[in-house]
């Protein structure tokens, strides 16, 4: 959940890169790496204010599409009583284009322990979900600093909630008490996706995470970098033996606006072909909310899991490339807290659905939108 408090920000200065000033033939060979993508925004849907079991529908942080049984399900931030909700979105041709007709959610699932218990009070702080291609629900837990419960990958049954297996977590995102290393609090894994190559469920895939932003150990508040830098995950998961971490890529934060209150990654999404992704930096601003969707490529990206820190200065580093697709501003709308992104059903042109959703953050002021896009060029 994107708490609705001053935060420092990082000031902006340069960060050292192989990709900073290139040559206009590398500009020309970077423009080649990406898709002919197009992003149309189509509709926009306002999930009416409810409650279920005396819980409130809301804080929606993330969700996955569900093709086989056209559902979505979305993932809630509320550290109270971690939850996922499972959602149908009636999506139809209108005199005026597509649009969404009606947003509804159809049932609840309390997230449960490996022992079958529900999850007690602050010890999830539920961000991102993936659907696999074994029809399970990997979630991402930016874990809760406070209450010393740390972050964490897992993977759910989606009928019962219950935690199936934990993915491994490298010691460097985990803070420490007697050195800056580690996730901050509240800036850990907000952003999730899954690859498959195939339907199969003995078949292996591919899960891909980053922190929403910079780990302690890799800035240096006297001297900051200008682009962000994340570290971005790269699992293999199969049925034959533990899931296997095997890269680790930085991933370029765009620098935080003047009069920035928060600043981060807040979701990704992989595209069908392989090793691209389209990801959300959302922004909270003296005026209010702000968004990008950028193009993610992680060709010739260094594998940056030996290095121990991305303070200036210290190493080169080939970052992962983004292209700026759609600033979400350019909407002329009041957009609200975006955290999540899916690619949803064929639209009835045979273009590629993008949804979009907010975290209203249980406030009677916010709401939860639900945008609609089409995708081209996939």
């Amino acid at each position: 959940m994107t708490k609705i408090v001053l935060r420092l920000i990082l000031p902006i200065v340069c960060f050292t890169l192989v990709a900073c000033g290139v040559a206009p033939d590398a500009v020309q060979a970077e423009s080649r790496l990406f898709l002919p993508l197009s992003l149309e925004f189509l509709d926009s849907y306002t999930l009416p204010k409810q409650a279920i079991e005396d819980l409130p529908v809301g804080g929606i942080s993330d969700l996955t599409y569900d093709r086989q049984r056209d559902v979505y399900y979305a993932v809630t931030d509320d550290r109270r009583s971690p939850r996922f909700y499972t959602m149908h979105l009636t999506i139809v041709p209108g005199q005026e284009g597509t649009g969404i007709a009606k947003a509804e959610i159809v049932k609840m699932t309390k997230l449960r322990t490996s022992g079958g218990e529900t999850y007690g009070r602050q010890l999830l702080d539920p961000e991102g979900i993936a659907l696999s291609p074994r029809q399970t629900l990997f979630i991402s837990s930016e874990g809760v600093l406070s209450s010393q419960s740390p972050p964490l990958i897992a993977e759910f049954d989606p009928q019962t909630g219950q935690e199936l297996e934990r993915l491994p977590l490298p010691n460097r995102f985990l803070p420490q008490a007697d050195r800056p290393q580690g996730i901050r609090d509240n800036l850990s894994f907000e952003a999730l996706t899954i690859a498959a190559t195939s339907t199969l469920a003995d078949d292996p895939f591919r899960l891909f995470t980053a922190t929403e932003s910079v780990l302690d150990q890799d800035f240096d508040p006297d001297n900051p970098p200008k682009e962000i830098p994340l570290r971005w995950l790269h699992y293999v998961i199969n049925s034959v033996g533990a899931p296997v971490l095997v890269s680790e890529n930085l991933y370029p934060l765009d620098p935080a606006p003047a009069g920035t209150l928060l600043h981060g990654l807040s979701a990704m999404v992989a595209l069908p072909r392989e090793g691209y992704f389209l990801t959300l930096e959302r922004t909270l601003g003296l005026t209010g909310f702000q968004g990008k969707i950028f193009q993610t490529v992680n060709a010739n990206a260094t594998d940056t899991s030996r290095i121990v820190s991305f303070q200036p200065g210290t190493n080169t580093i080939n970052p992962m490339r983004k292209q700026l697709l759609f600033d979400l501003e350019d909407l002329g709308i009041e957009l609200d807290n975006l955290e999540g992104i899916t690619l949803g059903p064929r639209l009835p042109d045979g273009s590629t659905s993008l949804i979009a959703i907010t975290d209203d953050n249980f406030s009677g002021d916010q709401s939860t939108q639900i945008l609609l896009f089409r995708l081209q060029g996939v």
